[in-house]
């Protein structure tokens, strides 16, 4: 398990090579990946940026908690979590999730898992830069499905 916190922009894709260079590949059919990247409109209104907050330490602790009780539902995965933190841009990369394993099935209902577990579960709170110069908190994350 990998989880990770960055405060400056990362490539997910880089991660996941690097991350695939350390895996027995040949034992790992299967990966599935979701990046997730903050867009520049929310509840019909334009944002110009975000800051999304959270507390050192506790929010990394959570993460590995999702990831840890997903590895023990999932025994044949392997994981990898990275999150932004701090001052974001619309099209920067927000999150990663990719799960490897033997099997399609596992990967992707993992990485399913994980990821609605970390919008709904962990310590962040996102605070939007509107168009016209105001801010808002975020009050509730976007549907799953």
């Amino acid at each position: 398990m990998a989880v990770r916190l960055f405060s400056e922009p990362f490539d997910p894709w880089s991660l996941v090579r690097e991350r695939e260079q350390e895996l027995p590949m040949e034992k790992l059919g299967a990966a599935s990946v979701f990046v997730g990247r903050m867009r520049d409109f929310n509840d019909a209104q334009d944002i110009r940026g975000m800051f999304l907050e959270h507390y050192p330490g506790m929010t990394e602790r959570e993460l590995e908690r999702i990831v840890a009780e997903a590895e023990f539902r999932w025994p044949s995965i392997t994981c990898e979590v990275a999150h932004r933190v701090g001052s974001i841009d619309p099209a920067d990369t927000l999150v990663l999730v990719a799960v490897w394993s033997a099997h399609r099935v596992a990967a992707r209902d993992a990485c399913a898992e994980i990821l609605e577990r970390l919008k709904h579960e962990a310590p962040f709170w996102k605070r939007e830069r509107l168009s016209d110069g105001s801010e808002r908190w975020v009050e509730k994350n976007t549907p799953g499905r």
